[in-house]
Formats: C-alpha cells, structure tokens, sequence
C-alpha cells in the first residue's frame, strides 16, 4: 500500500512528460525503468530528464518523446509488461527479490528482441556483473551510474542509434562513431561526453544556418554513436558502414575469439590501415608504452590513467571528428523581441505590441514553443484558446499572464526553479542560480523537498509547520566555467592548500552569476549557509559528508557590497574544496579522478533567531533510519537520532549531543550519572556582531563556540534541558530546580512540546521507502510561536542522504566461536561480509596515551598512513576514544585522509579515557559508506574484548611516540555480521 501511495506521488511531481510519447516510429517511444523512486526521480529531476529528452526531439522537428514508466522491482516490471508493450527496458542493479539477469532472462524468453540494459551504480556491483557471465547474454549493455543524468540520455541515444543506424546511414547519409571499448566504467564515462560533444558541434554548424529546413536536417543528420565491446563485432561494423564512419575510438586490450587480447586494438588499427580506409583512429590504453605504437600507426593516443582523461579526449573529438529563443515578430514576420527562457517569455508577454499576441496566437507559435521547452501545463492551457474568445488584446494579455501565473505557483512547489528575482519570496521551492547537476547534496534537497510537498507532509503536523529552508543552487556548469575561465588546470595539485584557496578568491565567476547574487544578495537579509554539493556527494555509492567547506554567514555588513564580496568568496572557496589535499585523498581512495568531481553550491537561509548578537536553532540533529548500536529493547531497524542545542556542527563533528530512540523517545539509553557526563556543554552559533571576517581564516572565522550556560541567558534553553537535584540524586526537568543544568530535550521528547520524535520517525521512514535503502536526515528545529502573530514553531529539514549497507549474508555463531584464537571479539560492529588479506595492526601505545595530545597522534597516524599507501596496504588500526571527533579531548581529532588506508577501524577505552561509540558524524557516515570495518569495544565489557597480551608480543615494525605498528607472518581474517552487529579478527 505504500508502494502505491508513493508511485501515486512520484507521478503527481512529474508534469508534461506523458503529453510526448507513441506518435513517431523508429524512435524508442515507450521505455520501463525498473529502479527505486529514488534513483527514478534524480533521473527526472536533478537532470530534468524529461526537460532534455523533449527540448532535443522538439530540435529534431519530431513530434514525440519517449514516456517513462517506473516501477520498483523486478516482479512488477513483468506484470507491467503483460499489460503494455515497451521498446526498451533499463533495470538497476537492485530491483527486489529476483536479480536483472533472471529478469532479462524472462524477458527475453517472450521478447527476444526487446534491448535490455543494466545500469550499475556502485562500481562494486562489476564483480557481480562477471559473476553472472553466462546469464549476460539476456542484457544487451551494461552502463555504470555516475551521478550524471547525461549517462542515462546517452543510453537512450545509444538504444535509438541501433535502431536506426541503418536506415540513417543509407538514406540520409548519417555519419557514425565506430567505440570499441570493454570496460563498463570507461564507455559508461565516454558515451556522455560523445554525444554531448556531438550535439555541441551540431549546434554550432546550425547557428550558421538561416534556413528552418536546413537547421532541421542538420540536427537530423548528428552522428550515432555505434559501441561495440570485442574484436568481431568490430570488425562487423567497420566492413558494414566504413563509408559513414568519421572516427573510430578504440581501446587496446579487448576480447577477439572469446579470449582477451592485450593487442586487438593494435590488430585493428593494422587492419583499418591495410585495407585503406581513411577514417581518423584514437587509441586507448592505460599502458603509456602503447603511444609510440599508436603513433607510428597515425593515430591519436589517449592514456586512461591520465588525470586530464576526459579533457583529452575532449579535446581530440574536436579537432578530429568534424533550440532556441523565441522570436516575437509582427505580421510582417519582423523581429520585435526574443526570450530564451521562460521568464524572459513571460515578461516580453507584458509588452510586446498586441498585433504581436494576435499573430502568435493564430499560429499557436506559443504553444509550440512551451512544448519543447517542457513547459506542458501551460501549453495545454494555451492551446485551446481562440482569438475570437476576447474582445481585445488587453484581454488576451490578461488571460496570458494570468495563465503562466496560476500554473507557475501550483507547480513550482517542491520543484526546481530557474532564477528570477521574483521567485526568491516562493516557497518550498528549490531556485537554481546556475546550469548543470545539483551535485550530491542538492539532489538530495530537491528529493526530499518534492516529496514532503507533494505528500502534503505537513498536514500530519498542523500544529506546526514543517519547511525547506530558502534555497538557492549554483548548478555544475558555473564550476566547469570557473575552472576554464581561470585557467586552472593540473598544475593546481602542487600547491598548498592555502595557496589553492587564494588562488580561487582571486578568480572570477561568471558574469551571469555575479549578476544574479547582486540581485540575490540585496532582497536578502537572512543568515546564510553556503554548503558544498559535489557530484559524487551524498550519492548512494560513495557519500562525501563532510569532505568538502561549509561556509556560514552572517550576512548583516551595512554595505551591500561588503556583503556580496564575503558571498563570492565563499562560493569561490567551496569550489576550492575539490583540490585540497584532504579531497583529492578521499577521491582517489575511492578509485576516481579528482577532474572527474564537479561542485555545485547550495546556499540556504540560515535556522534559528537572533539571541544577543548570536544567530542559533534551539534543535539542530541528525536521524538515521538504520541504528548501528541498538541498546537495550531496541531494533536496528527503529533508527536513531542525535540532538544538540545551537547549529549542527555540535552533531555531525563527533562533539558531546543527546541521543534517543524516535519510535521510543521516552526510553533513556543511559544512566543519569552517565547522562551528566556526555551531555552537551558547548553550542555553536553564528557571530553576528563581527561582520568583518576572513574567509581564509577558516570555516569556523564566523562562529561563537559558548559554554550551554550562555544560553540560559539568552532565554533559548527553556524546553531542552533538566537540572540535577544533588540532594535527592533524581533529574528534574526544566529550569525550575537549582543545579547543574543538563541537556535532555525532556519537554520536547517527553512530554510532547514539539512533535519532533514522530516528524523525524515519518520522515526517515519515508525517505527510506522512497530511496530503496536507509537513509539519514539533517535538520533543525526553531521553537519559537506566537498564536498572535500565527507563528508555529518550524521544523526544517536541511539534508537527506543515503546510507550505504552492504547486505551480504554473513552470519557469526557467538557460541560456537574458540575466542582463545581471536584478536577481537565485538557484539558493537559495523560493517558486513569477510576480509582475509591484512596482515598490519597500527594501535596506540596505552602506557603513552595522553588525551591532551590527540593533535599530535593525528599527525603520526597521518604519517604511517601515507607509508601504508605507498606500499598499498591495508590496516587495522586500533586507539581510544572517538575517531575523527572535532572535540580533541573525545579522541583523535583525524580527517579521513589521515587513515584512508584503514579496512578496519576500532574504539576501545582506557581505565581514565571513557567515551561513547560515534555516530552520526560526517566522518563516521562516509566510513559507513564505503564499508570500513568500525568496531567498539565497551569498557569492561563481559563479552567484547582486545587480546592486547597477545597482541603487545607480535614483531614490531615501527615505532612512533604514540603508535606502535605490528605485522604478521599470516593474514588476519575479519568477519562481520552486520545483522547482528558481531565481528570479530582471527589471529
């Protein structure tokens, strides 16, 4: 039922699309998407899918583009089809109980015909992919997802060229693209770049063009794009459309007679050469000994492991394989006026001449126009209409206007919108200041956004309001510009980090850009955060939380101008992030390239109020619908959520924060002795009183970090805190009682002040039903109301991400375990599945541990991390206290850089060192992601142990001031049960 209900709404955000399918033939008209909503809708929306596919038929003078049809699993794709017939069939990896292989078996078994293609989206699932060998006879390709929407238009592309590579070629003489490569990552990376390279010189050669008839063949006649992935089928399309082909792209190593052939490439660049085709040839290797071959031969060379690949490659197709505005005229068809977007239409509708209107309106000129441009709603409204309805002009204006109005509002809610000054007072609505992907981060935003609109979410809490904070999006593509427009290429890496930050403040963004955050920034008065959004951020096969800058501003200057500096530098900074060392660590860990990464920015009204000079929410938080640590009655399925009064940064850096349950939030984990202890004692807020500051200086140049009692006399701790009654040793909540003041949120959890508990238990429940897989929310609550004024308290929700599980069955039998012959033994482990290769251990020295030293530790890890990277080795690496925690005195403060090479990370104690289990940091979410081991061993625990006496006598490699590493003649074998939270290290 709530599959249904979901279905219901994914398709009541989605608009026009269905007005474009089944009228053209040879094209894929029809097309089933078997994938989680979540993947679904960032193909709609982050990309604007729909918005593409249209604008590029509506360019083509074809009358149809294809309609989409998702559904979740694999079951209900063969019961949709017995139902409708579909041209193509795109499946991901995770579609319910039966796998993509079984399904295009059963497919193939009634349509043989019908193209079936995979499409990956974690490089990991590969292995899968070769598991399966004998069954990929039943998928036709396999792509691999890499956080572009282009990749998932390419395939499109790809699917429609097969079809009608023949008859294109032999009747309108189209050109082709001969790809020969086997490598699912790298076509998956080209295919997009090809035909956008493709459609871009198109575009170019139609510019030139006066004649309609001509633009349209030119477009019609673009070049396919034939990919093949061995030697014979190869060889097969060479002999069949030599005269056609301008180019052919070929990687070295491929498969010839069911064997790979390190050499095939070679082979066919002899073949090519002997039989005298003229067709330009690019060679592709990861070997840079195959250039000189590639060069004897006269062909082009690419090196695969270059880190300016696609700039190459790029580069190469230009120089060797050679929709618009809308024109308002008057009824002698002369330029009056044009618009390129459509508030630019809408505005030119205001006061272009009537005789204008009428001539357009007569040629329904208008309605044509919005078709292609996506804007369907409108043009259905538009359409019926005739002239001789209005008794003038005037009246067809202000039925014009008052239709772009009306559809404008109903459907801009929880949807992405373009920039126009006007829209910065709309709400729960996404503004894009800048073309391009969204990133990581902004999918996510635009995600949740859509759906709490579109669920009517609020209306569960109506005494209370329920937001997205004002949004703006810098798009990718301002990225792409800077980096070009300032000239910043590889040479970039060998700098500092602080010398990287200043050589992006000193850069320039776009004029178009800077044009929009004048307007931006003089209609805005509020805080402001500006957030990173990288491509590969917070996506579900390698999350970046906390990787990259966060930025936050106080934005109250007097001047205007000082105002709009402090906001470019922000974003120039963020945009910095990509290439400081500690980005590029975490990118090439993760086996990609630091030029593959694009940023998009997000900038977002700040939460909270003014408390005497310190702008801070009463509730800042995360939620998790998967709790790694359950306690007590609870499920790892009930999912857990951590507070902290002031901004987030108290949360997601690993400092001290309150913890409970969302389904139980009455149900305390922990002692009161042990509550005093861990709560919260520091609070971040923005500093509104110095309003000159140096972004150089830091992320942290504009923050006050105070002590919890500060609050109190800003009058903000009213509904979050308890007081401990010494005399009578019980916890009081509220402030009524004299003591020491302790942050529980008791009137909030306990007794139902703000519905928090269930908002966060709704949401996180369905974010996870819409994503396919756990999720985790950030969010921040302002208490404030005032019934007079009509002021509700507000929940906003700031962020969602995916949490990456891996769900291999593993299964640990604790009472069957010989623990004498075990290094670690955990019922407190995160992570899934068997490691069988590590044969170091770096651990701290518990005779040198010194909690006012952890700076020093993180340098020395830092360092034998780097020894370990050099020699590609994998580690376990032990010490006390929180990893990766902000708070110094909780544990050693390291970034994941410091540690990249661990497999497996542990938290243990000492006699005078005891600290709670992490969770819910940047850090700690991005280890989650990438499957980490991260293990927690309670203090004097009964059953979780370290065999530290045996593990003191094993040979010494190395030996720090505060590390000891440890090497074994044999390898350790490391087994986690992530259903049961069991792992254990065989020795």
């Amino acid at each position: 039922m709530f599959q249904k209900d979901l279905n219901y709404y994914y398709n009541k955000f989605k608009f026009g699309e269905d007005s474009f399918h089944n009228l053209m033939k040879n094209r894929v008209h029809e097309i089933l998407l078997v994938s989680t909503f979540y993947d679904a809708f960032i193909f709609e929306q982050d990309g604007r899918l729909s918005e593409q596919i249209i604008g590029e038929y509506r360019q083509l003078n074809l009358s149809t583009a294809p309609r989409i049809t998702s559904v979740p699993t694999g079951e209900q794709a063969l019961k949709k089809m017995e139902k409708r017939s579909f041209d193509l069939v795109i499946t991901m990896m995770r579609i319910g109980n039966i796998t993509p292989f079984e399904l295009g078996k059963r497919i193939k078994e009634k349509n043989p015909d019908l193209p079936i293609l995979l499409l990956l989206n974690i490089q990991a699932d590969i292995s899968l992919v070769k598991q399966n060998e004998n069954m990929l006879k039943y998928i036709d390709d396999i792509f691999l997802w890499n956080g572009d929407t282009k990749l998932f238009l390419a395939m499109i592309k790809q699917a429609e060229d097969k079809r009608n590579i023949k008859y294109d070629t032999k009747n309108g003489f189209v050109r082709a693209i001969l790809l020969i490569e086997d490598s699912i990552v790298y076509y998956s990376m080209f295919l997009p770049l090809l035909y956008a390279e493709i459609l871009q010189q198109t575009h170019l050669l139609i510019t030139e063009e006066l004649s309609d008839v001509n633009k349209r063949l030119r477009m019609r006649a673009r070049p396919k794009v034939i990919l093949v992935h061995n030697y014979e089928d190869a060889i097969k399309y060479l002999k069949m459309y030599k005269e056609y082909l301008v180019g052919i792209i070929s990687d070295v190593s491929f498969t010839k007679k069911g064997k790979i052939d390190s050499q095939a490439g070679i082979k066919l660049i002899n073949k090519i050469k002997m039989e005298d085709y003229d067709i330009p040839v690019i060679l592709q290797s990861s070997e840079i000994k195959n250039e000189k071959k590639a060069k004897k031969m006269g062909a082009d060379f690419l090196h695969k492991q270059s880190k300016t690949l696609l700039h190459d490659l790029k580069q190469i197709i230009k120089r060797d394989l050679g929709y618009g505005d809308f024109i308002f005229r008057n009824r002698k068809e002369q330029e009056i006026g044009r618009a390129r977007t459509m508030w630019e239409f809408e505005n030119k509708l205001r006061t272009v001449p009537g005789e204008s209107l009428l001539y357009h309106s007569e040629k329904n000129d208008f309605s044509g126009w919005l078709v292609a441009h996506s804007e369907i709603q409108v043009a259905r409204k538009i359409r019926p209409i005739q002239i001789k309805d209005f008794k003038n002009t005037k009246e067809l204006r202000k039925h014009l206007l008052e239709t772009f109005k009306l559809v404008r509002q109903s459907r801009t809610r929880g949807k992405i919108i373009n920039f126009e000054p006007s829209t910065l007072t709309e709400v729960d609505q996404v503004i894009k200041l800048a073309e391009g992907s969204l990133g990581g981060k902004g999918r996510g935003l635009a995600f949740l956004n859509a759906l709490l609109v579109t669920m009517e979410f609020e209306k569960q809490f109506p005494e209370v309001n329920i937001s997205l904070p004002s949004t703006a999006i810098i798009g990718t593509s301002e990225f792409d510009l800077f980096i070009s427009h300032n000239n910043i290429g590889e040479w970039i890496i060998t700098k500092s980090d602080k010398e990287i930050q200043k050589i992006f403040i000193n850069g320039e963004l776009s004029l178009e850009l800077i044009k929009k955050l004048k307007i931006y920034i003089k209609k805005i008065n509020f805080p402001i955060a500006v957030r990173s959004s990288g491509l590969l951020e917070d996506s579900q096969s390698q999350p970046f939380a906390g990787i990259y800058n966060t930025f936050m501003l106080p934005n109250n200057h007097p001047d205007k101008k000082v105002r709009f500096r402090q906001l470019m530098d922000a974003i120039k900074l963020v945009f910095s992030s990509v290439f400081l060392k500690s980005a590029r660590s975490y990118i090439e860990s993760i086996n990609y390239k630091p030029e593959e990464e694009k940023m998009a920015v997000i900038i977002q009204e700040m939460v909270g109020n003014n408390f005497c000079g310190n702008y801070y929410p009463h509730i800042s938080g995360v939620g998790e619908s998967y709790n790694f640590y359950p306690t007590s009655d609870l499920k790892i399925s009930d999912g857990v959520a951590l507070l902290a009064m002031g901004l987030g940064k108290s949360v997601v850096e690993g400092e001290q924060n309150y913890r409970f349950c969302p389904k139980y939030p009455k149900i305390e984990t922990l002692q009161p002795e042990e509550m005093i202890r861990d709560s919260q004692k520091y609070f971040y807020a923005i500093n509104m009183d110095d309003k000159d500051f140096n972004l150089l200086e830091g992320d942290e140049c504009t923050l006050n970090r105070m002590r919890i009692k500060e609050a109190e006399q800003h009058g903000s701790l009213k509904h979050l805190v308890s007081v401990w009654d010494y005399q009578n040793n019980r916890m009081v909540d509220g402030l009524s009682a004299k003591g020491l003041r302790v942050v529980t949120f008791s009137d909030v959890l306990k007794y139902n002040y703000f519905p928090l508990a269930k908002i966060i238990e709704q949401i996180l429940k369905i974010g996870e039903k819409a994503m396919g897989i756990p999720v985790e929310i950030e969010f921040a609550v302002d208490l404030a109301k005032d019934e007079a004024k009509q002021l509700k308290p507000t929940f906003y929700v700031l962020q969602i991400r995916p949490l990456t599980i891996n769900i291999q069955e593993i299964t640990i039998y604790s009472d069957t375990i010989n623990k004498d012959s075990l290094l670690l033994y955990t019922e407190n482990g995160l992570g899934n599945g068997i490691i069988k290769d590590i044969y170091d251990v770096i651990y701290i020295d518990p005779d040198k541990f010194d909690k006012t030293k952890t700076v020093s530790m993180r340098e020395e890890i830092s360092y034998l991390n780097e020894k370990m990277k050099k020699e590609d080795r994998g580690y376990i690496l032990i010490g006390p206290g929180r990893w990766g925690s902000r708070d110094q005195f909780l544990g050693i403060p390291v970034k994941w850089a410091d540690i990249y090479k661990a497999k497996i990370i542990i938290e243990t104690s000492f006699d005078d060192f005891i600290v709670d289990a992490s969770q819910g940091t940047h850090f700690f979410h991005n280890l989650v992601a990438m499957n980490v081991g991260y293990f927690h061993i309670p203090y004097h625990s009964e059953t979780d142990f370290i065999s530290w006496d045996w593990l003191i006598k094993q040979n010494i490699v190395e030996k720090t001031n505060y590390f000891i590493h440890v090497k074994m003649e044999h390898p350790m074998v490391v087994k986690m049960d992530g259903r049961k939270g069991i792992a254990t290290i065989s020795r």
